[in-house]
């Protein structure tokens, strides 16, 4: 069993969210990454997504598009982004991470070379955001023959059909993109969000993570209440590139903001578990 299928198990018998984080690897400097992901750690993030940054971030934000432009400014490359996994895993053996990019890099390297390159490292999925299941035949038996879980987006506008397609190659879990757009886009619509996860576990037996339009722990709540799993992104971006030219703060307070959400989700998560008074 891969680390992001035992994660989400454990979660699931504790009656708990996920909470997954967002980071650009290399923003707003190289060094201050593997630190970053140790201290969302240690202040309640299950799972760590990484973006891989790329010159054309088609699925992006401006928020997190300027992310990229920092890292990329400091030479940040996809085998950057691995060493940085390796660095985390000398501390931390159990914390899924989760390389979220798109397909370039990856062609560049090769394949196999990145499947068995991200394996070694201990990367334990990749999101790519431009690969749909019918195009991505040969990176996906590349992964698996590495146990590299491939995790899929689903947007509002997946059709059932759809979403039975992607759920016949995904693995680990499935990203619900909760609003039309990019990244840090609109605001999220909660009941719409409950009916498409419905829909979308109906037709895929992996744990549902939903993201975007996430911006505090109010929102945060609202997601923990219909998802198996809570991603936040431009929120915690935008404090990054706030404290861009700080960046010794950057760690405690990023791990301020994960702790704030993780307090929120667990209230939920609490809420919605506690048993029904019974009165006489």
């Amino acid at each position: 069993m891969s680390r992001i299928s035992t994660r989400f198990e454990q979660l699931r018998a504790t009656h708990r969210t996920a909470l997954i984080p967002f980071i650009t690897a290399g923003d707003p400097r190289p060094e201050t990454t593997v630190e970053l992901m140790h201290a969302m750690v240690a202040a309640g993030a299950d799972l760590i997504e990484l973006g891989v940054p790329f010159s054309d971030p088609i699925a992006d934000g401006p928020v997190i598009q300027r992310a990229t432009e920092r890292a990329l400014a400091r030479g940040v490359s996809l085998s950057d982004v691995l060493e940085m996994v390796r660095q985390f895993r000398e501390r931390d053996a159990d914390t899924p991470v989760v390389a979220m990019g798109y397909l370039n890099p990856i062609e560049v390297m090769g394949y196999g070379r990145f499947a068995r390159a991200a394996a070694a490292a201990g990367l334990d999925g990749v999101l790519i955001v431009d690969v749909p299941p019918e195009e991505g035949h040969e990176l996906v038996q590349a992964l698996r023959t590495e146990s590299v879980d491939l995790v899929y987006l689903l947007a509002p506008t997946s059709t059932e059909r759809r979403i039975s397609r992607i759920g016949e190659v995904a693995s680990g879990f499935v990203y619900y993109v909760s609003v039309k757009g990019v990244t840090g886009a609109a605001n999220l619509d909660a009941d719409e969000v409950a009916a498409k996860v419905e829909t979308i576990r109906a037709r895929i037996p992996l744990p549902v993570g939903v993201g975007f339009g996430i911006k505090d722990g109010e929102t945060a709540a609202r997601v923990a209440a219909v998802a198996d799993a809570v991603i936040v992104g431009s929120a915690i971006v935008r404090q990054i590139e706030a404290l861009a030219e700080t960046p010794e703060a950057i760690a405690p307070t990023i791990g301020d903001f994960i702790a704030e959400l993780r307090g929120a989700i667990d209230a939920a998560d609490a809420a919605a578990n506690r048993p029904e008074q019974v009165t006489s």
